[in-house]
């Protein structure tokens, strides 16, 4: 354990060296968040809700769910870099789990994104937008669980993916549709619950919900104990579901690397 603290720690130094990016992702983010919350504010109008949902829960919404998505962006190309490189083989003689190792380095380089990127761009948008409070300090710090857990989730998401690196030879297109596939259906471009009833059926027997809009919701309140306790659970379903997929194909790959390789 002690290791892969060392891997995430270094991972986050790392980042702190580059005095550009750390400039240039508080821009993005802020933007980003700008950008969305200029449409939603002229859709709104002088209107102070809509279906029961006010200008301030929206804002709040992309807030925490572009910041979260901006800070867990990092590189996705990393293992299939490695398979195409062949340096895939030195990871294996490492005394590390290659896996263990990954989601280390991606936790570090996402708590960095969260501290010197969303943060600060969370701190521009209260310049121009008003943001609703959590219910608690209870539901607050629930929330930055059930954050972890929908990091978790986005992230065996593309683990999966990124193991087809063993049979394809790029999965760059593969990822890019992931990406628009959690961008919409996790509420992260339009809100959950201006969503079509239909839609949200369908959107709830699939794991994008659970990465930002079940955090979302803990932190403005929308849930009891015993909804709050079943989201969460319905996220610890998925990481297990999850994980079993890409334990899957990893042991696969791993073996057809190997015949490959003689």
């Amino acid at each position: 354990m002690r290791a892969y603290l060392e891997f995430a720690i270094k991972k986050f130094q790392n980042k702190m060296t580059y005095k550009l990016d750390f400039f240039m992702g508080i821009v993005n983010t802020t933007i980003t968040i700008a950008v969305y919350l200029c449409i939603y504010k002229a859709l709104y109008g002088n209107a102070t809700e809509i279906d029961g949902i006010t200008f301030q829960m929206v804002a709040t919404n992309f807030v925490i769910s572009l910041g979260l998505s901006s800070a867990f962006e990092y590189n996705e190309m990393f293992l299939q870099d490695r398979v195409k490189d062949g340096s895939i083989a030195n990871e294996f003689l490492k005394p590390v789990n290659f896996i263990f190792r990954l989601l280390s380095e991606n936790m570090g380089e996402g708590c960095f994104k969260i501290l010197f990127h969303f943060l600060p761009a969370t701190v521009f948008t209260l310049l121009y937008a008003r943001l609703c409070p959590p219910k608690s300090w209870v539901h607050f710090l629930v929330m930055l669980v059930s954050v972890l857990l929908g990091y978790l989730i986005l992230w065996l998401i593309s683990l999966i993916i990124q193991t087809w690196s063993f049979w394809l030879f790029s999965v760059w297109g593969i990822i890019t549709i992931k990406n628009v596939f959690v961008r919409i259906l996790s509420g992260t471009m339009l809100p959950m619950w201006f969503m079509p009833e239909a839609l949200k059926k369908v959107i709830a027997f699939t794991p994008f919900e659970s990465i930002y809009f079940t955090p979302v919701q803990i932190y403005l309140g929308e849930l009891s104990t015993m909804e709050i306790l079943h989201k969460m659970g319905v996220q610890l379903i998925w990481i297990g579901i999850l994980g079993c997929i890409a334990a899957f194909f990893w042991k696969k790959g791993v073996k057809k690397l190997v015949v490959q390789g003689g």
